[in-house]
């Protein structure tokens, strides 16, 4: 049986949240994700971009069913998984894990390390005794972890050593795409490079497949195969790494990677730094046509009327934009 190269697809993905003011309030919803599209290819990494609150996060777990889509399919391996039960999703779950965001809330402080890390094998009843002690060691030893720290506590180590105990965590059941929601935003600057550079090699070695999401544009850029740009809700540009970067489209993406600091003094004066002007719509009540067209110094007429849709322009560059 041939493998097949697309390991996650999504299709039209939507998730929206009640939010009801009062009883007699009119009923309404945040549109958190909002028709998004997009796939991975096995063994790549997308990088999913934007400013806080466009709805990465939102994308991750609703891609691994930790919330229901509204509307929208996703498919894994082949099968489509949108609107399986909890008790169906259970064999998905060994194959999608997920490293969270802030690995001072994501570990449980009244277990041991070796419990943490065991909790999953224990769930799907795959190691016992013996053998699922030297299982946790070695997955201990794999993220730079010292095996004999399988009897401490989260409290008594660093905000690193947190995020690699998550991350070895994730890897217990040998799954084959990782969700990182902001894995190293919570890190000092002197640890998100190890723990990005760890994340590379364990996918090399692992053959992993990652949605990686995250702030910092130039990580984004050294970990990524593909790169996407959400903005309130919509996916409005994605395209390879080194295309994005090397010419970005949307006026958004452009605005994104201008902020980007450069180390060089002299290169730094020469950059134009692109300033948005004007807030953010509201998720609840997002405005017609394109939404960002409020704060886009190139908006037309027919953004105001018309929401731009995904097109490729060429060299599998998409871009949801009115200029193109």
């Amino acid at each position: 049986m041939k493998e097949n190269k697309v390991i996650l697809e999504v299709k039209e993905l939507s998730k929206f949240f009640p939010a009801n003011k009062g009883i007699f309030s009119k009923k309404s919803y945040v549109k958190a994700v909002d028709r998004v599209s997009f796939s991975i290819n096995r063994g790549e990494t997308l990088g999913l971009v934007g400013e806080s609150g466009c709805g990465k996060t939102t994308t991750g777990r609703t891609v691994l069913k930790l919330y229901n889509p509204t509307s929208g399919s996703i498919i894994y391996d082949g099968k489509d998984i949108t609107n399986l039960s909890t008790k169906e999703m259970i064999p998905y779950r060994k194959k999608m894990q997920m490293i969270f965001q802030d690995p001072y809330a994501s570990l449980n402080p009244r277990m041991t390390v070796g419990d943490i890390v065991a909790e999953a094998l224990d769930i799907h009843n795959i190691l016992q005794g013996n053998e699922k002690l030297e299982r946790v060691r070695d997955l201990l030893n794999k993220v730079g972890l010292n095996g004999d720290h399988i009897n401490r506590y989260p409290h008594e180590f660093s905000g690193g050593q947190r995020q690699r105990i998550g991350i070895a965590r994730a890897l217990a059941v040998e799954p084959d795409f990782i969700v990182c929601d902001e894995p190293i935003s919570a890190l000092d600057v002197s640890i998100q490079a190890q723990v990005v550079n760890m994340l590379e090699t364990l996918q090399e070695e692992l053959g992993l497949t990652y949605l990686f999401i995250a702030h910092d544009l130039s990580m984004v850029k050294h970990i990524s195969t593909h790169i996407g740009v959400m903005y309130l809700g919509r996916m409005v540009e994605k395209a390879e790494s080194n295309k994005l970067y090397a010419k970005p489209l949307h006026p958004y993406t452009q605005a994104l990677l201008s902020a980007i600091p450069i180390p060089d003094p002299d290169e730094a004066k020469e950059k134009k730094r692109i300033v948005l002007e004007g807030d953010i719509p509201s998720p609840i009540d997002p405005p017609p046509g394109c939404r960002f067209r409020g704060r886009c110094k190139y908006a037309k007429p027919i953004c105001a009327e018309i929401d731009p849709e995904m097109k490729d322009v060429g060299d599998g560059h998409f871009v949801a934009c009115h200029l193109y």
